[in-house]
Formats: C-alpha cells, structure tokens, sequence
C-alpha cells in the first residue's frame, strides 16, 4: 500500500539540525520524519485483534487510531514494524501512526468486523468456586468487554475480572454470585452500541459458594474483653464479627471454630447492653444476623486483678494507678505518671493539700506506692501528696532518683482505710463481698458518703494517707526477716479527693468530704525483703493486689 506523508516546518527544522550535526544526540533519539505506512495485516478484524503495520519511522510513535477511534501499540519491534490492538473505540477506516513529527496515514481503510462471541459448551466444567479462574472456550471471544454472572432468578449479573483473553479463549475470576445455581453472558459491541448475549443460551453453572454456616444457636451475655466461640462450616470464609456496628478482634479462625474478643466502645453503656451479632463474608456482599439479642455486660465498675508494685529499693515497676490499670515503671514517672509534680516541684503546701490548678490537678490520674522505712522497719501504702521526702528514693534503671534527688510532692491526693471487721465489725459484710468479688457497682446509691456523719456506705473509716503493716500485715511481718509469698489478705477504702485534697489537720479531720472517687484495694501477699546491706530496712518489698475503682467522679447529690 502507498503511504501519505504530511512534512511540516518542524520537519525540516529537524533534518536540518540533524545535518549540522550534533555529538550527544543520535538518529534514533530524535524522529527525522513523520512514520509511512507500507501496508498492515490483516486488513479486516474485530475488537481486541491484533494489526501488524509495516513501514518508516516507526519507532517513535507516540499513539494510533483506526477510523478514528484510538487503538493500543502493542509493540514496536523494530524501525519498520509494530503491533496495533483494535479497541471498542476503533471504526472501520483508516490507520493513522503519530510522532513528533507528524503523521502517516495508511492509503487502505481496516475493516472493522463486530462477530457475537459464541462459547463452546465441550469441555466446559459444570461446577465453578467462588474466587477461583475459569477457562471459557469458543470463537470471537476477544471482542467480550465483560462476563457478567447472574444467580438464577437475578435480573442483573456481578462482573467477572478478565485474567487473559484471545479470540478462542477468555479466562476470568469467578465472581460473587448470590446462589448456588448461574448463566453466564458476555457484553460486546455490535458496531452500534455495547450489548449481552442471549440468557436463554448462555452457559449454565453450580456455584460453590462455601457460605459460612453457623451452628451455635445459644449465646450467653459476655463482658467486655470476654472470647466468644462459634462452631459450624466454612467459618474461615467470615470476613467480620460484629455486636451491632462494632468489629470484634477474631482471635482463632478455623473452617468449624471462631472465636472472637467482646470490644469495648463508647456506644456501650454501664450494665446490660442488648445488641445484634452479626457475621460478614463475600467481601461484606452477605451480613446475616445471628441472634438480635447479644447480652454485652459493662461492668459498673474498674477491676484490676493480681497488680504488683515494688518498693524504692525493688525493681523499678513502683506507681499503680487505679484509673488506668497499669503498674508504671520508675523510668516513665516523669512522662506518663506526674508530669505535674515532675514539671512544678511544688504542687502542695502541705501533706495532701494541692496548690495547683484545678486543671492541671485533674490532668494527673491518681496513683499510689509502697515504701518502705528504715527507722520504723515496716512497709507502708503511700498517697503521693502526702509527704515530699519519698518521691526522691525512687530510682530509673538508669540508678538515677526520678526527681533528682529533689525533695517535694507527688500532684494526687488519696487516703487508706484499712477494714478491719474485728474493730469495725459494719465492715465485715463489705470485706467479705470484696474478697469474693461481689463488687459490681461503686456509685452514690452503693457507697454513700455522709458527709455529717463521716461515713461510707455506713462504715465510719479509719483513714491515713500511709498506713503501715504495724495495721494491715500485723504478726505478717518480722523486721529484718525475709519472707515471700506471704497471705495478707487485708482490705481497704480508698479515697481519692479532688483538688481540695485531705486536710488531715482540720479541726473535724473529715475524710468522706470532698472524695472524688472511691475505691477497694485487696492486698492478697507481698513479699518482704530487705534492702541490699542492711539487716532491717525493707524497702525491696512488693504487694500483690486486686482494685475495685469508681468509673465516675462522685456526686453528692445523687446520695439518696
């Protein structure tokens, strides 16, 4: 075939900067003419056929079209030759290559052909998998723009991804289908407009669509951060476990076990929470409910089992917050604990009474300690506000004091009531709900504070922002003496108090006024050792306990 060759200034610009020559710049880097089509093969296809243009200058065609309609370069294989694919966008007519230069025009028009794909029921499997490839054999079938598959009784199909196509064969993924039972039909276009192939012809299927089924029909309330187990079939095809909109953590997932974690969330309220447990598979597609009941159980109160912290001269894990939970290293105080206290060294003017903002009181969370005493030799339970010479003993891994070596306050001020039902016998049943674990609740209705009367829930507390084992290890202890693993099984009140703090001095000494929230320590063993060199001072010791904590600020005008 001819070629048409369309020369412009550029093109002459570029012969002649080419023939004055240039060291850096080669023939092949720049084009020195606009392409010429000699001729191309076959001269007549359909979409997705594949054109072999033969010529000039064609290495650096930059795009193609067919009758207008851009076409995809397949491949330059050399200077002369290169490989067109037809697109949907292609019509019938002539082969335009462009470059830098300009453009060449073939002299014979590409007939475009627009042939139905037909497949080819031999051999075809009659069962398919969800996900898996399928091999779909027949004529025409490179000019197919979509597979699309339709559950039986659907009115609209899910589209398959296309892996590899060809004129007699297309592989695709088998997609989501919402039966067992699907035709098969094919999009392409008829030269006028994009259509689907006959459903009443198409390729008919069984879908393996491995649904998960679950068999566990009773489901008991769980608290938060309880593990849920459901048994059943093809439970590793579950994408999610929802309570209500909320995701759970699955922890195991085998194709008949699943267990998963009861979340915690701010939607959830204290006590009973009645939501749905759903279960999600096929990418979310299919959200069946398993029961709309699910008894989610929030707890009126913080508990934290089995803590241990460590005196000055122990390992360096000292501070317990009760708000938090967590035992805190002596590396951290300064960060993580009391960054107040760390910051300001002067945050009260005296034991238990803050001088600091209300705001920056706040933003501390009450913590507590042991410590220690080398005059008395015992062990003692310490509010950090209450005196400004045992922050300074603490030492980082590191061996340095957490303060410096500075003497002052801790920010938070608490107070401990140790309950002892052989000299307060009102205690005894509260003592024995704690050790059994029987607090659900710590609130204005199960813990009043009377104010007039000193009292908590109707006890008259005895309290101290440090007591000793003299009281709550009596006979536990012997000074001088190691011992580990010992039984205390001592319980106390705690009280943590707002930024008014406790003033210990007062005339009334009034420990229930100005409480922020309340709690119950249960020490069940410690373990008293000495510190290294010295015969009495048992400021290596540690404790074990449980804490029961408020999850609200106390509120005097709610006691009934």
């Amino acid at each position: 075939m001819k070629q048409y060759r369309k020369w412009s200034l550029a093109s002459l610009f570029v012969c002649l900067f080419f023939l004055c020559g240039c060291d850096s710049t080669s023939m092949k880097d720049v084009a020195v003419s606009s392409p010429e089509i000699l001729s191309f093969s076959p001269e007549s296809g359909s979409i997705g056929s594949e054109i072999v243009v033969a010529g000039e200058y064609l290495d650096d065609v930059v795009s193609a079209t067919i009758g207008g309609g851009k076409a995809v370069i397949l491949q330059k294989v050399s200077n002369r030759r290169l490989s067109l694919k037809v697109t949907n966008q292609a019509r019938s007519g002539k082969i335009v290559l462009v470059n830098s230069i300009g453009e060449g025009v073939s002299e014979g028009d590409f007939t475009l052909e627009y042939p139905a794909p037909v497949v080819s029921q031999a051999g075809m499997p009659s069962e398919v998998e969800m996900g898996n490839n399928l091999l779909l054999s027949g004529s025409s079938m490179n000019v197919v723009s979509a597979v699309l598959f339709t559950a039986k009784g659907g009115t609209e199909g899910n589209e398959a991804e296309i892996i590899s196509q060809s004129e007699n064969e297309i592989v695709v993924k088998v997609p989501y289908v919402e039966s067992d039972k699907a035709i098969v039909t094919f999009k392409y276009f008829n030269g006028t407009k994009e259509v689907e192939t006959s459903s009443s012809s198409a390729p008919k299927f069984t879908v393996k669509r491995y649904q998960p089924e679950v068999t566990t029909t009773v489901f008991e309330p769980a608290n938060v951060g309880d593990m849920v187990v459901l048994e059943g079939a093809y439970l590793n095809k579950i994408d999610k476990v929802l309570l209500g909109d909320i995701e759970c953590t699955i922890t195991l997932q085998t194709e008949t076990e699943l267990k998963f974690v009861v979340p915690t969330s701010d939607s959830f309220k204290n006590g009973d929470n009645i939501v749905p447990l759903k279960i999600s598979y096929f990418d979310g597609r299919e959200t069946p409910t398993l029961t709309d009941e699910f008894i989610v159980r929030v707890a009126f109160v913080y508990y934290w089992e089995n803590r241990t912290i460590h005196a000055q001269a122990g390992e360096t894990s000292a501070f317990f917050s009760p708000e938090t939970g967590r035992v805190y290293s002596n590396d951290v105080w300064s960060q993580e604990v009391d960054i107040i206290a760390a910051a300001g060294k002067n945050t009260c003017k005296t034991a238990n009474i803050p001088v600091v903002s209300e705001t920056d009181y706040n933003s501390v969370n009450p913590y507590f300690f042991i410590s220690g005493s080398s005059s008395k030799f015992n062990l003692a339970i310490n509010s950090p506000a209450n005196s400004n010479g045992q922050l300074k003993n603490f030492k980082t891994s590191g061996k340095a004091s957490i303060t410096e070596g500075s003497s002052y306050y801790g920010t938070p001020a608490l107070s401990f009531a140790y309950l002892d039902p052989e000299t307060n016998p009102d205690c005894a049943e509260l003592v024995n709900n704690v050790k059994a674990g029987n607090i659900k609740k710590i609130d204005e209705i199960t813990f009043p504070l009377d104010v007039e009367k000193k009292t908590c829930a109707g006890i008259k507390p005895s309290v101290s922002a440090a007591p000793t084992t003299d009281a709550w290890a009596k006979d536990k202890f012997e000074a001088g003496v190691e011992k580990t693993n010992v039984t205390i099984d001592a319980v106390f009140l705690v009280f943590y108090y707002n930024v008014k703090g406790y003033d210990n001095k007062a005339a009334d000494k009034n420990p229930v006024r100005d409480v922020k929230r309340i709690g119950l320590m249960y020490i069940k063993s410690a373990d008293f050792k000495m510190k290294e060199g010295t015969e009495k001072d048992p400021s290596a010791s540690s404790i074990t306990f449980d804490m029961y904590w408020q999850k609200q600020d106390y509120d005097y005008s709610k006691v009934q």
